[in-house]
């Protein structure tokens, strides 16, 4: 059976996931990162439904920091679907999410932004068609490393900064929310230079 445009498109935003968990710090098992897209189908089968891509990862530096990928099969995402995960969340104590939706509800982000859900779970929205290419692989998107508390605290050290002096980058930006950048954080941007090799600089995240 010839594959469908949705199945194929399904399989780039689930191997983008795996790589932007990767980034993150998650662990991505190697054959998860190279899998083709027989193997998806091979082990999805041909007739999967979206729900059946979840993902469940854990930090490599502390396994009980656990994310969850939900992928919805309803083409709109309500407060009700938010609900049902964070309920799932709670029983399994994983705290964090990213939900791929194709669409959602303006209750379910006013939700999801509560500040008594934003409290106990830190959920990110993701459309499926910001998730088909993988923008970090982009030729005019530099490398990003987020910085631990140790080496923000050195950064600003050392140059004598306070963290609102540094150049700023938006949460919404889409290479921060790639990385899941939390306000507050510091990420290195690495540049190539024709004089020096590259040129490094900082950003803010506001």
């Amino acid at each position: 059976m010839a594959a469908s445009e949705e199945e194929v498109k399904l399989f780039r935003i689930r191997k983008n996931i795996l790589e932007m968990l990767s980034d993150r710090g998650y662990v991505v098992a190697d054959e998860e990162l190279s899998m083709d897209f027989k193997q998806f189908r091979d082990k999805f089968g041909e007739s999967f439904k979206r729900e059946d891509l979840l993902i469940n990862k854990y930090k490599r530096d502390n396994p009980s920091d656990q994310i969850y990928v939900f992928f919805p099969n309803d083409p709109k995402v309500g407060a009700s679907h938010i609900k049902r995960y964070a309920e799932r969340m709670k029983q399994d104590s994983v705290f964090k999410a990213i939900v791929v939706v194709q669409q959602i509800s303006s209750f379910a982000k006013k939700g999801i932004q509560d500040q008594s859900f934003a409290q106990k779970f830190r959920v990110e929205i993701f459309q499926e068609a910001e998730l088909v290419v993988n923008i970090s692989k982009h030729m005019l998107v530099p490398p990003h490393q987020v910085l631990s508390d140790n080496e923000k605290k050195a950064l600003l050290e050392r140059y004598h900064l306070k963290e609102t002096q540094l150049p700023r980058i938006q949460l919404d930006d889409p290479v921060a929310r790639y990385h899941g950048l939390q306000r507050g954080q510091v990420v290195k941007i690495i540049r190539p230079s024709d004089t020096a090799g590259r040129y490094i600089t900082y950003r803010y995240v506001v």
